[in-house]
């Protein structure tokens, strides 16, 4: 199936990537979790660098697949998603507005910034469901890599974390 050309400029690039969910946190689009680290237009070429949380992340293939199927209905002839680990995704990349989803979502955002991670991991976070402090760390290794488990003492309710990366 071919779609017709169109005029691609990076500002309509940015609005369709800004349009795409992160397979494993749904809420958060690619570029609100901070993983797109740029974008380049030549023409019909379109190039995306793409940050991934981590080098062995599971969703990277879905990812690639998402942004080239868009761009292609948006009119690109020609894709490249590029991997790009200098400099590597943080979780300081998350936007104001990811952090909020994140809390939405049930998951507590990781802290800023990141100083020691060993500290950041035994920090209590604020419980996303009642907003207690009153939290502790059941398991640093939750149901993905980039997750933890808490509890929160207040509402008594179990909770995920995004790990600081």
């Amino acid at each position: 199936m071919s779609f017709p050309q169109t005029e691609l400029s990076p500002e309509g690039v940015w609005s369709e990537l800004r349009t795409i969910p992160d397979p494993e946190i749904p809420v958060l689009s690619l570029v609100e979790l901070g993983v797109i680290g740029g974008v380049e237009v030549d023409g019909g070429t379109v190039r995306v660098a793409l940050r991934p949380t981590f080098a062995g992340c599971p969703a990277l293939h879905t990812m690639r697949t998402e942004i080239r199927d868009r761009l292609t209905r948006l009119g690109a002839a020609k894709i490249e998603v590029n991997l790009v680990l200098d400099p590597p995704w943080s979780t300081d990349d998350l936007t104001p507005e990811a952090r909020a989803k994140l809390v939405a979502f049930g998951l507590a955002p990781p802290p800023t910034p990141i100083l020691r991670l060993d500290d950041v991991l035994a920090m209590p976070r604020r419980c996303p469901q009642c907003g207690s402090s009153d939290t502790e760390v059941r398991n640093e290794f939750g149901p993905t890599p980039c997750r933890t488990i808490h509890f929160c003492r207040t509402c008594r309710q179990p909770f995920e974390g995004m790990k600081p990366i």
